[in-house]
């Protein structure tokens, strides 16, 4: 397990990637599915779990409430009895999804206590989306300086209508629904893998949901959970670096476990731009002719391009022939890596949600830095198309995301080492 401290990756370019990489459980499912475990008494074994950062801090803010957990390669065991519905503030601050916490206590214990959430580095994102809908269902909620504090001595369903498919918020108000009385609807609902998979965890616990992966859910409450073992689905946002990879080094590639069900979009996105790619019953075969061509492209909801694939489709745009447009409708500040990559030799021009990319033939190496996990990662990916040494600083990010991902690139033939920073 990498700690989360200062490492270099250091890139020099190879030749093209060859062989098959397996795509661990997917962070931005795992997290959400722990939160989960707090609803039901007993011991919860999830498996496919990514050995990743994240995971270490959700361990710890659950053992904080009163669980108790143990981990062993691809499993964590968690198990719940009495807890303490209290998440503390620093180990939410390390981590937004800590706020996952927030409908389950309130669910099973009608009282919750939380941190300011913390997370990556890109712009304001308030969970005020999160707040109103619970209110909805009848939680009401004070906040301070030091976080926010809800209680919901009893929860009725109701209809709620998210302003946007935020996918936290219809996680936590999911979560909460399936303990109220009654039937909660969520309309404008996250479509997302991620959602589904909760579903499929929280159904496989007693619940009664309908429609997630729709936008419209609808939960018939229930009035108490228990422990399951489940698989997490695999990462998307993971398999789609190593597609990116393939993309500017060339070369022929199986993502192993990947799911291109999952992954339509990005798919056709980079098939546009020349990159090949097909189911495979082992996962996704991908295939890098050599210098792709651009297309324009921009981040919307799911089943559209999410602004988490966006850093990996602008590196690949960087070293592309043509010139593209990229729109980034989701958050304010995504665009933070764009001044490294033109550091090391990018066209590229921002104009507030607007990046203009004008490809150029190779990159070169230099000193970068990463600002969030999939920007280092996007980072390490550019570094395959330059010539020279690239070094990636990266504060700790990469490896929140990552279980190895300069390990997992080394087994596809790139030349991608680690060490403390300088």
């Amino acid at each position: 397990m990498t700690s989360h401290s200062t490492t270099e990756f250091v890139v020099t370019p190879g030749g093209r990637l060859e062989g098959e990489v397996t795509v661990s459980g997917a962070k931005n499912s795992v997290l959400k599915l722990m939160a989960a475990t707090t609803m039901a008494s007993g011991t919860h074994t999830l498996y496919n779990v990514p050995d990743i950062f994240d995971v270490e801090v959700m361990c710890r803010l659950l053992e904080s409430m009163g669980a108790t957990t143990n981990r062993r390669p691809g499993v964590v065991e968690i198990t719940v009895g009495e807890l303490t519905p209290v998440a503390p503030f620093e180990l939410v601050e390390q981590m937004r999804a800590s706020t996952a916490v927030l409908g389950p206590l309130l669910a099973r214990f009608g009282h919750a206590e939380l941190g300011i959430p913390g997370g990556d580095d890109f712009g304001h994102r308030p969970i005020d989306m999160h707040l109103s809908g619970l209110e909805t269902l009848g939680a009401t909620f004070t906040s301070s300086a030091d976080g926010v504090v809800g209680e919901a001595p009893d929860l009725m369903g109701g209809d709620v209508l998210l302003a946007f498919p935020s996918v936290g918020a219809t996680e936590n108000i999911m979560m909460a629904a399936v303990m109220a009385k009654g039937t909660t609807r969520i309309e404008n609902a996250a479509r997302e893998p991620e959602i589904a998979d909760l579903a499929s965890m929280l159904n496989k616990m007693g619940a009664r949901i309908t429609g997630s992966g729709s936008s419209t859910i609808t939960i018939e409450g229930v009035t108490e959970l228990e422990a399951v073992t489940h698989r997490v689905i695999p990462d998307r946002i993971q398999a789609a670096t190593f597609l990116a990879a393939v993309g500017v080094a060339g070369g022929e590639v199986l993502l192993r476990e990947a799911r291109y069900d999952h992954m339509d979009m990005v798919c056709q996105k980079v098939g546009e731009m020349g990159l090949r790619t097909s189911p495979d019953r082992n996962g996704i075969w991908a295939m890098g002719p050599g210098r792709l061509n651009s297309v324009d492209l921009q981040t919307l909801p799911y089943p559209g391009v999410a602004t988490d694939y966006k850093p990996f489709l602008v590196a690949l745009l960087a070293v592309a022939d043509g010139t593209a447009i990229v729109t980034e409708n989701l958050f304010a500040g995504r665009f933070r890596y764009v001044d490294e990559l033109v550091t090391m030799g990018a066209n590229i021009r921002t104009d507030g949600n607007h990046a203009i990319v004008r490809g150029v033939e190779r990159l070169r190496g230099a000193r970068v830095k990463s600002h969030d996990i999939r920007a280092g990662a996007a980072l390490v990916v550019a570094a395959l198309g330059a010539d020279g040494e690239t070094i990636v600083i990266d504060d700790g990010h990469v490896s929140r995301g990552y279980p190895d991902l300069a390990g997992d690139l080394r087994a596809l033939g790139a030349s991608v080492e680690t060490r403390p920073a300088s």
